[in-house]
């Protein structure tokens, strides 16, 4: 009983995974930005009044379904153009750790209000946003990559004794909270493909990569036209799905298995097009990395710490031999 009584006091003492988080939350305002700036151009068309879906049939299919969009409160353009302007700087601002967790909820509600607009555009990747950042919102996942002002730490501090002592358990229960989501997925992913006679017989990457608009012209064929590689892909695709956890669980293997998933969807962005979907997942894989982030950013702060001073002594180098060069000239 001790010994529990330590670890969780261990536990509930020192946050899990800010590193982890923190490219999260960054990654997954990137992804918000992404979808946000490649859809600029046709904003009007696509999630305006007079869109493709027009509004009132939009409003109609909302209320039908329960949800809600702050493009439903009004037909007005100026509207549509404040709301979708609105949340394309706060998908910013996320990205680049800017206002906090306020912000952050924010740019949950004008994504789901996006997403809602236009659903056809969708890949998948929304439903597990829709997840995970309220999730983030318990965490510290503004220590890390962000341009913070310090007000938030001055807040903090006028909070009472009591309050403050819950950021690190809140923190640690919502980085457990991702990496659960993250194995869950994982396994239900498998366990449903499992069950499907082309997963089973090993024919399934053949069919999918067939599919226009999950092909990639000039690449897809090479992979469907090999049958090594279609049922190599087919079977080791379920193994890595359903055995996935269990990599994590093991800390030995966590990197490893995180790494693998980094690179199967960066093959499902390039080969599927899939590019939301893919950086979606690969934002909450980066939770099971936290240690090898920190070690990334710290080699690139002493590798951008030794060019600064390298560059210093160049540049005084230069202005030394400079100022010899008008002395001899001047005798």
């Amino acid at each position: 009983m001790k010994r529990l009584i330590s670890t969780v006091d261990r536990w509930s003492s020192m946050p899990l995974g800010v590193v982890g988080v923190s490219g999260t939350r960054a990654l997954l305002g990137f992804v918000g930005l992404m979808f946000y700036v490649s859809q600029y151009a046709d904003r009007a068309y696509l999630f305006g009044p007079n869109a493709v879906l027009p509004w009132r049939e939009f409003v109609a299919q909302l209320h039908d379904d329960g949800s809600f969009s702050l493009y439903a409160w009004s037909s007005s353009e100026a509207w549509f153009q404040l709301v979708f302007h609105l949340g394309l700087i706060t998908a910013l601002m996320v990205t680049l750790g800017v206002g906090g967790r306020g912000v952050l909820a924010c740019h949950w509600v004008f994504l789901w209000s996006l997403y809602e607009r236009q659903p056809v555009l969708l890949d998948g990747g929304d439903n597990l946003a829709y997840l995970v950042i309220p999730m983030l919102l318990a965490t510290r996942c503004y220590d890390r990559f962000s341009l913070t002002s310090g007000l938030a730490d001055r807040l903090a501090r006028r909070l009472p004794a009591h309050l403050r002592s819950l950021s690190t358990p809140l923190h640690n229960l919502g980085v457990v909270a991702i990496a659960a989501q993250m194995c869950l997925v994982y396994v239900v992913s498998g366990l449903y493909k499992v069950q499907g006679s082309m997963w089973q017989d090993g024919t399934a990457l053949f069919y999918v990569l067939r599919v226009p608009e999950f092909s990639l012209p000039g690449v897809s064929h090479l992979i469907y036209g090999n049958d090594f590689l279609v049922v190599a892909g087919t079977y080791i695709t379920v193994l890595f799905l359903v055995y996935f956890p269990m990599g994590v669980l093991v800390p030995a293997l966590r990197p490893w298995a995180a790494a693998m998933s980094i690179g199967f969807h960066l093959a499902i962005a390039v080969c599927m097009g899939l590019s939301g979907f893919a950086l979606t997942m690969i934002a909450c894989d980066l939770v099971f990395l936290d240690k090898e982030l920190g070690k990334a950013v710290s080699m690139a702060h002493d590798l951008a710490v030794r060019l600064s001073r390298w560059a210093r002594k160049t540049q005084q180098r230069t202005e030394l031999a400079r100022e010899g060069a008008l002395t001899e000239e001047s005798v």
